[in-house]
């Protein structure tokens, strides 16, 4: 029943021709089933024949851009970024980062018209606390929020309001048990806070996607590489042995801001309520960055990265087991994109897992595996041609542990993993098309059709050439 009141955004779960009428249908009477029914059935089968069924693995800003391509889409992000307001969450609350997949979230959200609830909501979910502020002033606009005055919540119905207000409350609570900590708002995400307060109530970051999910009406299926409730940090190993912690200081290492000495001394890095008892970096307080300044150049590193692991709190390394839903979908793909966005911080962490890489060889569905190739190297990838990209993400997936951690690791082909190498008209990237043929890879050139990053000449992928990539990859099957 529709009503002024309704807080319901109106968008179906299906198309209307998907639907059936189940009253005209009787299990015990097949002459009951209409040539309507058998008619939607046909077109429900073929529309879902003619679609294949995408697995995205990609990190948040990455990937972002182009996620108009995929229309049957599974994106799995990893949840090891530490910088941002997630670092803040991370030093106070601890548990997994969830910056790249509110990120996400928030860029699946189906349009809406500009005065609609759904646009409201989308509003809210992607509104940054300030910056360039005292911490008491942004203290004070986070205050109105939590206590519904902010102007964020004009046009949100009552019901999603007070499920969205209660979960930041949550997380307001949980950071209150930790004021030793001086929690930082400056340029605070209120998606991640969101996220973070659902993700601590529930103990399960799943359960937090899937109510984000359903308040937004986005139908997102986006997994998290790895399900935990603790820190997830990644490390990086140098070709000249040096060992690297933590995605920002091997991506973009940033100076946080220098804290007082009794902020520092109030910290317990072994309170009970601080991460279960995990250690945390102390003194990484609110590490900020854009994706401006990061791409607007960098400091090389002294040498190539030739390993990334995971590590726990105490430094040591880990083996953590990869996402089994994850693992699933690569069974039942039938394209399995690795996304532009960081190589050895957005891709691989989600690559360097036990089990992942028999299940990308011998997945009998997967029957395209493409690398989008970025415009340009960064700090983790400076020097690096077509050919180093693909032998990275080889030799990563090579060298893991098999799923039950025993025998040795097959090594698999080249071809196993990538079959296909998608790169841009005008890109940074040497591509020696004759080298990338003999590894048994298929090259797809796409013509810039946008303009290229401002002052740098460099192109950059939209949905449309993704999507025309991609059919041309399809149509020489």
């Amino acid at each position: 029943m529709d009503s002024s009141n309704s807080s319901v955004f109106d968008l179906p779960l299906q198309p209307d021709s998907a639907r059936i009428t189940h009253d005209t249908w009787d299990r015990h009477d097949p002459t009951l089933v209409t040539d309507d029914h058998d008619h939607f059935q046909n077109v429900s089968e073929a529309s879902s024949r003619s679609k294949p069924s995408f697995l995205v693995i990609s990190g948040g800003s990455g990937g972002n851009s182009i996620c108009a391509a995929f229309e049957n889409a599974c994106y799995v992000l990893p949840i090891s970024d530490d910088g941002g307001s997630s670092s803040e969450i991370i030093r106070v609350l601890g548990g997994p980062s969830i910056g790249d997949i509110r990120s996400r979230l928030v860029r699946l959200i189906p349009w809406a018209p500009a005065d609609s609830p759904l646009d409201a909501v989308r509003t809210l979910l992607s509104y940054r606390l300030p910056l360039n502020v005292s911490e008491n002033e942004a203290r004070a606009e986070w205050r109105g929020i939590i206590e519904g005055q902010s102007p964020l919540w004009s046009g949100i119905p009552n019901d999603r309001k007070e499920v969205i207000r209660g979960f930041l409350v949550y997380f307001e609570n949980e950071v209150l048990k930790r004021a030793h900590k001086h929690f930082s708002f400056l340029n605070g995400s209120i998606g991640n806070y969101f996220l973070a307060g659902a993700q601590g109530f529930f103990r399960s970051l799943p359960s937090a996607i899937f109510l984000f999910s359903t308040i937004t009406n986005s139908q997102a299926n986006i997994l998290p590489v790895i399900v935990t409730n603790h820190i997830t940090t990644i490390a990086a190993e140098l070709e000249n042995g040096t060992k690297l912690l933590g995605q920002c200081e091997i991506s973009h290492p940033v100076a946080p801001p220098i804290s007082s000495d009794s902020e520092l001394l109030s910290l317990d890095p072994l309170s009970p309520m601080d991460g279960l008892g995990e250690i945390i970096p102390q003194n990484r307080f609110n590490i900020m960055y854009n994706q401006q300044a990061k791409e607007g150049g960098y400091e090389p590193l002294h040498s190539r990265i030739c390993r990334l692991y995971y590590i726990n709190g105490y430094g040591h390394e880990v083996y953590p087991k990869p996402n089994p839903q994850f693992i699933k979908n690569l069974s039942t793909s039938e394209v399995l994109v690795y996304s532009c966005g960081s190589l050895w911080t957005s891709i691989i962490p989600c690559l360097a897992l036990r089990g992942v890489a028999s299940a990308i060889a011998g997945s009998r569905l997967l029957r395209v595996k493409a690398l989008l190739l970025n415009g340009s190297n960064d700090r983790e990838t400076d020097g690096y041609t077509a050919v180093d990209y693909i032998r990275a993400i080889t030799s990563v997936l090579n060298s893991q542990y098999p799923l039950n951690g025993l025998g040795n690791v097959p090594l698999y082909p080249i071809s196993a993993f990538i079959t296909h190498l998608v790169y841009l008209e005008g890109t940074k990237v040497a591509v020696d098309v004759e080298a990338m043929t003999t590894l048994g890879i298929k090259c797809i050139l796409v013509e810039t059709k946008t303009e290229p990053v401002p002052n740098s000449g460099i192109p950059q992928y939209n949905a449309a050439m993704v999507q025309q990539a991609i059919e041309e990859i399809l149509s020489g099957q």
